[in-house]
């Protein structure tokens, strides 16, 4: 025999024995990327697009054949918050929208929202934001099957239309509807309402419980002109959507102080091209089901009964209330019933994570254990608000319709799992609190998620390195760079030449926004027009606290010249500059900013603060970490 065959036989007789480990053998993956978004849904989406824009070889994984999520697939088209807080895709999204329809204005179709739209039409944006990143590929009908880590790699079975495909990745996104790929990788997580004692939230339960927000199979309208009255569907109940208006057939109300006319009601969502959007959580479509833990087909079952529940108020619309030209929209979606492809889920698994963003984090931000303000990578300004309508029971549950917040911005460690190395999780499994998911769940909050948790990915993959050690300030600052929000503020546009120093000083701390709720909204601002005060000057000497014996200010307000010697003193102690230099660099600030006169006597506004301190001192460049804590020592 010759020595050549030899020795294959004695590497087969020693492989069955000994294994060869993976790095020996070359296994035909079907794909290999730095990036796989599994859910090509609204953070999904955005995070495949920002990652790609970073150079990032990325791969979304869709189960059907649009992109958006709920706010295509699921019909949510009339956008809720963040209207003046146009940060990153959200804004570009909007804009696209504005562009498509031509003009601001042509979004303004119904009274529920500022931006309402076609979900097809969201579903051709998206997908032609994604078709313009060379480095992105999305696989449509694919559903993932397992997943493991294996030497620092993702190694990923999905099913794609039927047939079994592989593919290896650096770092995985869970972008999915209901978490489902945080639980297949062993993250821990939570289901339902928290106890009061375990998030110390006032308006909490006193105990837990597995209760989550109703879902909606959400109906897109149509106005043919002319009779299309559908067949009286199953099980048909009209006393269910009696009081889902004023009508003669409602005779107690559950909510008797949100009565509409019809026409009210009817056009709450009126869509662009004569549509109609029925979300309609007063006694209408919502609908209880918690199906988080059902298998595929149980949760097939137990979702064509919401089906059937809209349905039955498409009827009830129709024969009941005497809209019978209205009927489901034939160039909407795909699907033989003409309902949306999924179903809106307001309400996920959410992980455990580095850290946990709970209803006290937005109150009152600047009191809590951890500065994870100083982390914030996404803003949100809608209110708390749940809907458990549907639920049987839910006069013993907590009122949280429209419970008043400030705006507020996400931590980065919400989006990281506390136990699991190299993933990833958006969407509205992120780690918040059962109430603060009644916040964070909206729209533009999700894309602004999906678009950090992007950039989070990229730059772990950029940097080899793991997605708990990427540099806080790096993250935040490619998201400024992306035109993202930090912080909540309203007191620039985004395209002014301040907006990135506010956004970074807030982000330090060292000037404190304040949150307001006016009528229906809610605000937080710098206030940068306001003078600086004396008794604000406590979290400089906080970020510099070898300041602190040294100032030496009479009276409440603070001239430049108090501020100029400040600044002298912690540059000095930093570098040794002359006081000399400091005002130079002091004087140039003001001319590039438009401060106005340059006058040692004058009293100095939070806004000229902001500038001076960012533009000299730079703090925003010392990191952080994912608790908001310096990680270094301050002169």
């Amino acid at each position: 025999m010759k020595k050549s065959m030899l020795i294959v036989l004695f590497m087969i007789a020693v492989s069955s024995v000994f294994p060869l480990s993976g790095c020996s053998i070359s296994k035909n993956w079907d794909a290999e990327v730095d990036l796989l978004v599994v859910g090509g849904g609204t953070s999904g989406v955005a995070a495949g697009i920002q990652a790609s824009r970073m150079g990032i070889e990325t791969l979304i994984v869709e189960e059907s054949t649009w992109l958006g999520g709920m706010l295509t697939s699921a019909g949510v088209s009339a956008i809720d918050g963040n209207h003046k807080l146009p940060g990153g895709l959200w804004g570009e999204f909007r804009d696209s929208l504005v562009s498509y329809y031509g003009h601001t204005d042509s979004l303004r179709t119904g009274w529920v929202s500022s931006v309402l739209f076609e979900p097809s039409v969201g579903n051709l944006i998206f997908k032609k934001m994604c078709s313009q990143q060379d480095k992105l590929k999305v696989w449509y009908k694919t559903t993932i099957i397992a997943a493991s880590r294996i030497n620092d790699k993702w190694e990923i079975t999905l099913d794609t239309d039927g047939s079994t495909k592989t593919v290896k990745a650096s770092v995985l996104v869970d972008a999915t509807e209901l978490g489902d790929v945080a639980k297949m990788c062993g993250v821990r997580y939570d289901i339902g309402m928290d106890s009061k004692n375990e998030t110390y939230e006032s308006i909490a339960p006193l105990l837990s419980n597995d209760i989550v927000q109703d879902l909606t199979y959400v109906a897109i309208l149509k106005d043919y002109g002319h009779d299309v009255l559908i067949p009286r569907p199953e099980a048909y109940d009209s006393t269910l959507f009696a009081c889902a208006c004023i009508n003669d057939l409602c005779i107690s109300p559950k909510e008797p102080d949100r009565m509409w006319t019809k026409d009210k009601m009817i056009t709450y969502g009126k869509l662009p091209n004569n549509k109609y959007m029925i979300n309609w959580p007063i006694e209408g479509n919502d609908y209880y089901l918690n199906i988080l833990e059902l298998s595929s087909s149980e949760r097939k079952d137990a979702l064509d009964k919401a089906k059937n529940h809209t349905m039955n108020f498409v009827y009830y619309l129709q024969k009941d209330l005497g809209f019978t030209t209205l009927g489901l929209a034939d160039d909407e979606f795909p699907t033989e019933n003409r309902l949306p492809i999924i179903p809106y889920h307001r309400e996920s698994r959410r992980i455990h994570g580095k850290t946990r963003f709970t209803l006290d984090y937005i109150t009152a931000p600047y009191s809590q254990q951890y500065k994870l303000y100083r982390t914030n990578i996404a803003v949100g300004d809608y209110p708390v608000d749940h809907h458990h309508g549907r639920y049987h029971g839910d006069e013993s549950l907590p009122n949280l319709y429209f419970y008043p917040v400030p705006s507020y911005g996400i931590p980065l460690g919400a989006l990281i799992p506390e136990d699991v190395e190299g993933l990833i999780v958006a969407e509205k499994s992120i780690s918040v609190s059962n109430l603060v998911n009644g916040t964070t769940r909206l729209q533009p909050v999700v894309l602004q998620i999906g678009q950090a948790a992007g950039v989070l990915a990229a730059i772990a993959i950029e940097n080899k390195c793991k997605v708990e050690a990427v540099s806080v300030r790096e993250v935040q600052k490619k998201l400024l760079s992306a035109n993202g929000y930090l912080q909540p503020y309203l007191d620039v546009e985004k395209d002014d030449k301040r907006f990135p120093v506010y956004q970074r000083i807030g982000s330090t701390g060292i000037l404190r926004g304040e949150g307001r709720n006016i009528g229906w909204e809610n605000q937080t601002w710098l206030r940068a027009d306001s003078l600086l005060l004396l008794s604000e000057l406590d979290e400089l000497m906080e970020f510099y606290p070898a300041i602190r014996n040294k100032l030496q200010i009479d009276g409440k307000n603070v001239f430049l010249k108090d501020v100029l010697e400040i600044l002298h003193i912690i540059q000095d102690g930093k570098q040794a500059v002359s006081y000399a230099n400091v005002e130079s660099e002091a004087r140039n600030l003001y001319t590039e900013y438009s401060l106005g006169t340059f006058d040692l006597d004058s009293l100095l506004t939070r806004g000229a603060f902001a500038v001076l301190v960012d533009g000299i001192l730079r703090p925003f460049d010392e990191d952080v970490d994912i608790y908001g804590n310096q990680m270094c020592n301050k002169n």
